[in-house]
């Protein structure tokens, strides 16, 4: 009994898996020039390690299916009726510098986050900035990441 229990606490010491946040900021993801899926976020998502919080941000605009089809997909779906991009801000910058996570990834086409990737990489944590298409993509959120991802290519 206790062999077990050893070998299982010893095999999740050495497991060097990141706890990812995934934060997607809805309203600059989901526009009708770029195809991306939440399917396509959340497999980006567990690409990266475990995932530990996959949050979409809409705002108060936001289809009721679009809702609905986050939340079937594990998405915790964050309505705001301020600026979507401040409260993903505070939350992702939150989570980074509590310990809640290992790895950020931000799925966006704002340059607004740039500091948020920033203070995450000086308490630790690694960055990944997701373009939700190459036409989407911000040079300025691909380069302050540590690494970046397009979807659809």
């Amino acid at each position: 009994m206790f062999d077990r229990v050893r070998a299982r606490l010893a095999a999740d010491t050495e497991s060097t898996e990141s706890t990812v946040g995934l934060f997607v900021d809805g309203p600059n993801v989901f526009r009708e020039e770029f195809d991306v899926d939440l399917d396509d976020l959340r497999d980006a998502a567990r690409d990266l390690g475990r995932v530990g919080v996959i949050r979409l941000y809409l705002d108060e605009h936001a289809t009721p299916g679009l809702i609905q089809a986050a939340e079937a997909r594990g998405f915790e779906v964050i309505v705001t009726s301020g600026d979507v991009d401040v409260k993903l801000a505070v939350d992702a910058t939150a989570l980074s510098g509590d310990g809640t996570i290992d790895r950020l990834a931000i799925a966006s086409r704002d340059t607004d986050f740039k500091p948020v990737l920033e203070y995450a990489g000086t308490v630790g944590v690694e960055t990944v900035a997701i373009a939700p298409g190459s036409y989407g993509r911000s040079d300025a959120l691909r380069n302050a990441a540590d690494d970046a991802v397009t979807l659809g290519t």
